[in-house]
Parts: C-alpha cells; sequence; structure tokens
C-alpha cells in the first residue's frame, strides 16, 4: 500500500544512513524537533537515495528471482531452492515491493514534485527519467500496479491499479517530459552533481538513457509490429553510442554501501552459479565470459559469483550499449528481415559486451568466429540466437526475463510443471491493506500486454 510522507526519513538501502538537510536552528528551537523526520530535504539528498535504493532492490531480490527464473543461477538450497522450483508465496514479494515503492519510487515522486516547485528543471528531467525505468522494471514484473492514484497519503490510502498497456503510455510520457526539462536552457539553480552515482551529473547521458528506456518499451512492443520496430531503431539511434553511456550504479567498499549479490552470498549463500543452466552453456560455447561471471571454487557455498558482479563494490547495470546493439539486431530483422545489418549490430552486442569485461581482443576474436554469426534461414531463427546471447551479456539483470518471454529464447526448461513462471505474484502487503483492488493473479496469468 502506498504510505503518506508527512515527514522524510531518508534510509539508504545500503545501510540505513541517515540524511538531513535543514537550515541551522539553536537548541531551544531544535529541542522538539524530530531530527530524524527533517521538514526539508535536499534534491541532492533526495536523488542519491533513489538511486541506491533502486540500485539495491534491482540487484537484490530482483535479481535473485529473475535470474532463476532464466536459469542463469540455481537455487541450491533453503528459499532459494524452493524459488527455483516456482515454490513463491504472496509474502516472498513484500520487501522487493517495498523497496520499489516506499524506498524508491515514493522518495522520487518527492523529488519530482520539490524540483518543480522550485524551478530546477535538471532535477525535474533526471527525476522523470528515473521514475519511467523504475516504473518499467516494476510493471514488467507484475503487470498493472498502482500509480496514478499512488503516493497521495492520507487521501488515497488504496490506490487502484492501473493496466500495463496504459502505464507504458505513462512511461513514455514521463520520458518525454523529463528530455524537454533536461534541455531547457535554465537548469535551475540546483544541478545534480556528485550525487548523482549513476551519470554524474551529466545531463546529456540522462537524456540518452530515456531514449534507451523508451527502445525497451517499443522492441517488448513488436513482436507482431513492425512499426514498434522502427521505433525502437528510432529511439536507439538518439540513445548511447558506446560503453561510456552505460546506465549503471557502482556500490562502495565499506559493509553498509555493498552490492546486493555480495551481501548476499556473505550471508546467505544458498544460490549457486556454476550449477545452472547458463554455466552449462557457456562451457559448451567456450565462452572466455564464464570466468568472469563464475567461480567455481566458490559454489557449492554460495560464494561463487566472481568478482566483476560479486565484489563488494560491483555495479548494478541498468541498461547497457550492449543491450540497446542487441535490440538493434532484433528491430532490423522485424521491420525488413534485414540480415546483415543485424548481423553487424549482433557481433557489435557481443563484442562490446565482452569489451565491458575486460575479455582480451584475442578472445572475444575467437569467440566471434565461432559464435557470432546469425543463422540467416529465418528471422525467427536469428531472433532466437540473439535471445541465447541477451541471456549471456544481460547476467543477472531482470531484462533478461522479458527478452526471454517475448522472443521463447533461450529454450528453458521448466523446473516444475509446464511452464516458466511469466510473472511474480502481488506481495501479501497488498492483499493486507489493499486487497479491493489488487487483480486477479497467478505466476502465469495474467501475461505481460506484450507478452504473447
Amino acid at each position: 500500500i502506498m504510505k503518506t510522507i508527512q515527514s522524510i526519513i531518508i534510509t539508504t538501502a545500503l545501510g540505513g544512513l541517515l540524511i538531513t538537510s535543514s537550515c541551522k536552528k539553536t537548541f531551544f528551537t531544535e529541542v522538539n524537533t524530530n531530527i530524524n523526520s527533517p521538514e526539508e530535504v535536499t534534491s541532492g539528498s533526495l536523488l542519491s537515495t533513489v538511486e541506491g535504493s533502486l540500485a539495491y532492490a534491482q540487484g537484490g531480490d530482483l535479481s535473485r528471482f529473475t535470474s532463476m527464473l532464466t536459469q542463469q543461477t540455481l537455487g541450491a538450497a533453503r528459499q532459494a531452492q524452493g524459488y527455483y522450483n516456482y515454490t513463491f508465496t504472496t509474502q516472498d514479494f513484500d520487501g522487493l515491493w517495498g523497496n520499489l515503492y516506499a524506498h524508491t519510487m515514493e522518495n522520487n515522486y518527492l523529488l519530482m514534485q520539490q524540483a518543480d516547485e522550485d524551478g530546477d528543471h535538471a532535477y525535474a528531467g533526471v527525476s522523470r527519467i528515473l521514475m519511467a525505468y523504475i516504473l518499467q522494471i516494476t510493471v514488467d514484473c507484475w503487470s498493472g500496479v498502482p500509480y496514478s492514484e499512488a503516493f497521495k497519503g492520507v487521501d488515497n490510502l488504496h490506490p487502484s491499479y492501473d493496466s500495463d498497456q496504459d502505464l507504458y503510455a505513462e512511461i513514455a510520457t514521463l520520458i518525454d517530459d523529463g528530455i524537454t526539462s533536461l534541455n531547457d536552457p535554465d537548469p535551475g539553480v540546483f544541478v545534480p552533481g556528485a550525487e548523482d552515482v549513476i551519470y554524474g551529473g551529466d545531463l546529456s547521458k540522462w537524456i540518452k538513457f530515456g531514449h534507451a528506456v523508451k527502445a525497451r518499451l517499443a522492441i517488448h512492443q513488436s513482436k507482431d509490429d513492425a512499426s514498434k520496430a522502427q521505433e525502437a531503431l528510432d529511439e536507439l539511434a538518439l540513445s548511447f553510442t558506446s560503453n561510456d553511456d552505460n546506465a549503471t550504479y557502482i556500490f562502495g567498499t565499506t559493509q553498509t554501501s555493498a552490492n546486493p549479490w555480495y551481501q548476499f552470498n556473505q550471508q546467505r549463500g544458498d544460490i549457486s552459479f556454476s550449477s545452472a543452466t547458463l554455466a552449462a552453456t557457456l562451457l559448451a560455447l567456450n565462452d572466455p565470459r564464464y570466468p568472469i561471471f563464475i567461480d567455481d571454487a566458490g559454489d557449492p557455498d554460495g560464494l561463487g559469483l566472481a568478482l566483476y558482479y560479486g565484489d563488494i563494490n560491483s555495479p548494478v547495470e541498468l541498461i547497457n550499449y550492449d543491450e540497446l546493439k542487441f535490440m538493434e539486431a532484433e528491430a532490423l530483422l522485424r521491420v525488413s528481415g534485414d540480415f546483415a545489418g543485424a548481423q553487424l549490430a549482433y557481433s557489435g552486442a557481443i563484442e562490446s559486451n565482452m569489451q565491458k569485461l575486460g575479455v582480451t581482443a584475442n578472445d572475444v576474436a575467437v569467440y566471434l568466429a565461432a559464435n557470432g554469426t546469425l543463422p540467416t534461414g529465418s528471422v525467427p531463427d536469428a531472433i532466437d540466437a540473439i535471445g541465447v546471447q541477451v541471456n549471456i551479456a544481460l547476467y543477472l539483470n531482470p531484462e533478461a526475463f522479458a527478452t526471454y518471454r517475448r522472443t521463447g529464447s533461450p529454450a528453458l526448461i521448466p523446473v516444475s510443471g509446464s511452464e516458466v513462471p511469466r510473472r511474480l505474484l502481488y506481495p501479501q502487503s497488498e492483499y493486507s491493506y489493499n486487497a479491493d483492488n489488487v487483480p486477479a493473479s497467478t505466476l502465469s496469468t495474467p501475461k505481460l500486454f506484450w507478452d504473447n
């Protein structure tokens, strides 16, 4: 349920750090003030909190759930073993939902309002593009969710659920409005700087990020609609041009600011990496990314995630250039069956992913010679090949789950029953406090409107 923001406690998801900002006052005026509920919070503090909470939610429960569903990882014991076998309860999603709504979207909604009121167009633009991204990953996991009636506090404690298709339109509007604000010649008195962990206040990269999210929206809807594939190509032309544009959150080197996978493996260790279906695929392809992703010596103790993604300060990747190149390859095939153009984008996607990971140029060349050629017999076969490589390149990224549902690739064998789940369950907190509005659903139904 969406709760009111009467006073703000900014709690970073990285360790409970309280961040406050207010004018200096005397002891006598502060004596009855709750220092944990500041009346005023700077836009910079809100932005850093939103980004940290987003990265923790995506790199935490969302990454764990979706990586098991796409068989990038394997639940080896305890709760993770149940999840891997599709044994979920509504309570399993309370933490993720709360992180996405209370810690992330609710604070970001406040940032949007504050930036608008203060005329800080840079913050207004960044916050809208962030909201669009957060809403996109939320919708793609649950389908319809509260938004238009959310964040209203006591004025509406029981928000209705907007449809997934309507929310996709809202996401696009948020991005368009955000880009308009970022292009305003007057950015405002306060502008993002070092507190912007993702881009360090580089507004041109936020604009590219907005176009990248719009490209995702379009490619998700492109299966039977060539116009959506063309829309994706149009957005891609305005988006990332290299790995330098990647939207990435880098965690810190202390326990209170540690990467969520690092924290999980240190504390739980019930997920295996070397036993997963993806590990077998990497070995079969002689893929040089295997030791970058997986540390055999760490399994089965649950520490088998290699350092690129499993170290204390490892990144959580939102959208990267390699994903966009895979989108380009798919879109070219769907628009006109352009196998030559798709081939260039496909090999470029693999190469950029390997370069980002530090694979040597020689190993990249060897891999591309063996595995980098798209089949040209049919568009579906070529898209299947793209899906296999996306599941590798988007390691631990929830977007791999969306790609699997859209394309059916890679061809996963369900661990239990007859079908890999198509969505997450709504959390128990919503059934407890907003039950009249929660849509009927299972792990299989209703599918996302683009899941056809």
